[in-house]
């Protein structure tokens, strides 16, 4: 099939989806025939370096051989069971996570999404604290289901009918662009007091969790400091509240460690995985602990969706955890990391326009102003500078409140060589975006 019959079927039978649409709608960009490693291949043969890891799925590089193994040996036994009974793989996955995890995680549910995982650790911390009240970040995304698009403040929009009820947002510590930054240490500290006295006024201090990602992605690669994460955990401590970390951008070995919370040294009492937990297969995992586990359960906790728990993601799941640890892969992911912040450290020094650089590991932002001083958003810039890159063969997203931060997410599998050519054409895509000589 050539690319004009695909794009006339594609018209004639999909639904389009808003997602980018507004920079470069899915019928301009590239139709997705296969993969290999870091690289995608469009159905003329054109390559493009994935530096979006697909939907940050395939992390572990396309098409990795140890899942494909998996997959078929899976395959020939036993692709999907009923989630009213237990199967081995998915017993598997519970215990190897529970082995990769510090304690007290050590429990877990399965889903098929983030949207999935989050919304279960919702379930969780609603069914162990006899609560409804979340609060989340305003920048926050957990997803776009019904109930995770209410705590997505940052992707927050008209027309779906009343958001989830007893949900609330609380200020992002968004150091860059903090209104509340001084001369002095812990201005992040402001807005954390000021988010926990709104939500107890509107929750009569009783709220029954607050969820975060440790690493703000969608909402623009924005670093939670570990001084606000530590602030936030004595905060719900005291009122008996529980902390949920998303991990689905940040955790099994994105950052440099297996789990965000290693790193800022605050655990959480739930955590979400998704994202390349199935090394490209659709599953997720809500983690907890045996007493919050059991205190969910005996309060009623109940959920469970048609593949929730297939053995054939399970499987996958498994392997892909093995394939973190056999090769340590959040070593690769620090080492991948400290090349590209050079590489773009470089390219900070030579144009103004890049103001900040954010993230760690494979998870890396850069974002994108008129004026350094003022920190004007380059809205407008940045989405000819995607644009071009894409054209150019080079595959990333554009983030943030403002849409102005590019967001980085290379495979672990990615060279050095990849870095620097990937490096190169967003220099020549800045230079083109902004009419310079390439």
């Amino acid at each position: 099939m050539d690319r004009a019959e695909a794009l006339k079927k594609a018209d004639d039978y999909l639904i389009k989806t808003s997602l980018l649409s507004d920079i470069v709608p899915a019928a301009d960009g590239p139709i997705i025939d296969h993969a290999a490693g870091s690289t995608v291949w469009d159905i003329e043969g054109r390559p493009y370096l994935d530096f979006n890891s697909g939907q940050m799925c395939s992390a572990l590089g396309h098409n990795n051989e140890r899942i494909q193994q998996v997959m078929r040996e899976q395959a020939a036994r036993l692709t999907h069971a009923s989630t009213v009974y237990y199967n081995l793989p998915q017993i598997a996955l519970a215990e190897k996570i529970a082995q990769v995890n510090e304690a007290p995680l050590r429990k877990s549910v399965f889903g098929e999404s983030g949207s999935d995982s989050n919304e279960l650790a919702l379930l969780l911390a609603r069914r162990a604290t006899g609560r409804a009240a979340i609060g989340a970040l305003s920048a926050s995304f957990h997803g776009l289901s019904d109930a995770t698009r209410s705590i997505s403040f940052s992707a927050a929009s008209p027309g779906y009918g009343p958001a989830m009820p007893e949900v609330f947002a609380i200020p992002t510590p968004y150091c860059y662009r903090c209104p509340y930054r001084g001369d002095g240490e812990g201005c992040c500290m402001a807005p954390l007091h000021f988010g926990m006295e709104t939500l107890d006024r509107h929750t009569a201090g009783t709220p029954a969790a607050v969820i975060v990602e440790p690493i703000v992605s969608a909402g623009g690669v924005i670093e939670m400091p570990p001084e606000y994460l530590a602030g936030l955990r004595t905060e719900l401590d005291r009122r008996g509240a529980l902390l949920i970390y998303d991990e689905a951008q940040t955790g099994l070995g994105k950052l440099g460690t297996m789990f965000a919370y290693q790193i800022v040294g605050v655990k959480p009492d739930i955590m979400t995985l998704s994202k390349h937990l199935g090394g490209g297969l659709a599953v997720s995992a809500a983690v907890t602990s045996d007493e919050i586990a059991e205190r969910a359960t005996r309060n009623g906790f109940s959920c469970g969706h048609s593949h929730s728990s297939d053995p054939l993601a399970c499987a996958t799941g498994v392997a892909s955890i093995e394939e973190i640890v056999d090769n340590d892969l959040p070593a690769r992911a620090a080492a991948i990391g400290a090349h590209w912040r050079a590489n773009m450290e470089s390219l900070r020094q030579r144009y103004e326009l890049i103001g900040d650089i954010r993230g760690r590991g494979i998870l890396q932002g850069i974002e994108l102003v008129r004026d350094r001083r003022s920190k004007e958003p380059a809205t407008t810039e940045a989405a000819a500078v995607y644009r071009a890159c894409l054209a150019d063969g080079l595959m990333f997203s554009v983030r943030g409140q403002f849409k102005n931060v590019l967001r980085f997410v290379p495979p672990f599998t990615t060279s050095n060589q990849e870095l620097d050519r990937a490096t190169e054409i967003l220099e020549r895509g800045i230079r083109t975006a902004f009419g310079m000589k390439v």
